[in-house]
């Protein structure tokens, strides 16, 4: 058993709010809110919270782990846990129309390399993404989960720069 109290307040409003749309005995069907919850509060899903959440959801702790862990939009490792989270889309479209140069100016930018965070926790730059769904766009990036296509370094510089 872990401890349900490391959720937050504003983490179990947003997992009773999720529950409330399913029958009592489909819990599970709440796990992707509730992830989106801890990841919004924390940018990564802690094994704290993962515990927590299945104790909360009353279903097993693997089940929290095969979903956190098979969608990239949720992070269980703590130096993903910054501000902004980058993706560059690498896949035969996005590489055809430049994306190796994107992902050599962001590096160089943000003096990290992927897989890394800047010490400020400001940018998480994402280990490569297979594929982000928007070809006809590349080059592509989505920051925060938000995509942004036709990527120039000029591009890059002002999204980037336009964070807070």
């Amino acid at each position: 058993m872990s401890d349900k109290s490391i959720l937050s307040d504003h983490e179990r409003e947003e997992i009773d709010h999720w529950l409330a749309k399913y029958p009592e005995d489909q819990k599970q069907s709440a796990l992707l809110g509730a992830l989106r919850a801890v990841m919004h509060e924390d940018h990564y899903v802690s094994d704290d919270k993962v515990a927590a959440l299945a104790d909360y959801l009353d279903i097993p702790k693997i089940a929290v782990y095969e979903v956190a862990s098979f969608y990239s939009m949720f992070e269980l490792d703590e130096k993903a846990a910054a501000k902004h989270s980058i993706s560059v889309c690498t896949n035969v479209s996005c590489m055809l129309r430049g994306s190796d140069k994107i992902v050599e100016h962001i590096e160089k930018k943000l003096g990290i390399k992927m897989g890394e965070t800047t010490e400020d926790k400001k940018f998480y730059f994402k280990i490569e993404e297979e594929c982000l769904a928007a070809c006809a766009g590349a080059p592509m990036m989505q920051v925060d989960h938000v995509y942004y296509e036709n990527l120039t370094n000029e591009k890059v510089d002002e999204i980037l720069d336009g964070l807070e």
